[in-house]
């Protein structure tokens, strides 16, 4: 059984928590996420606490509960804190735009690329850096590796969209590869 799930999980004062019909409803600042309850596993919500306890001990049953565990507290931190991750273009003449809700990007190709993030998904460009952010862990990082997607780095020169503090690994060019090996 999982260790985190052993302990109760605390839910803040600014996020409301409610069990019925076998979800779990959480709703603050950020907006409103809802968890089902998984086969095998119990929940209760007591005093600000939600505890989990094992119906069967089946393997299944053990995989569920830290499964959970895991949900309920990225639910928890989205409606109160949220979840973000910026996205860097790199390579000349990459650009993005917003026409409305859409992401229009512009990276190389014979036409603009648009991608429509999902509801309950924000998207922000300032220059070169794309933010996405919303409630559900997810459907964030979902929307990120979507428009990364589009045109991730290639390893030559760097170009394309990546995650902020992404290690592009890079190969020496055919230049600097046949330079040591000719007589």
């Amino acid at each position: 059984m999982s260790k985190l799930a052993k302990k109760p999980i605390i839910v803040p004062a600014d996020v409301e928590a409610k069990l019925a019909d076998g979800f779990l409803r959480f709703s603050g600042k950020e907006g409103k996420l809802s968890v089902k309850v998984l086969p095998y596993v119990s929940a209760e919500l007591k005093d600000g606490q939600i505890t989990l306890k094992l119906e069967n001990a089946i393997k299944q049953g053990r995989a569920n509960i830290g499964t959970l565990a895991a949900l309920i507290k990225n639910s928890i931190a989205g409606v109160s804190a949220g979840f973000v991750k910026i996205l860097e273009m790199e390579g000349i003449g990459f650009k993005a735009s917003m026409e409305g809700t859409t992401i229009v990007l512009t990276v190389g190709f014979s036409h603009p690329v648009k991608y429509i993030p999902p509801d309950g998904v924000k998207v922000v460009v300032e220059k070169n850096v794309i933010k996405v952010s919303g409630a559900d862990r997810a459907l964030v990082g979902l929307a990120a590796s979507k428009i990364r997607k589009v045109h991730p780095p290639e390893p030559y020169k760097g170009k394309g969209i990546h995650y902020k503090g992404e290690v592009v690994r890079r190969k020496a060019g055919k230049k600097v590869a046949g330079a040591g090996t000719a007589a």
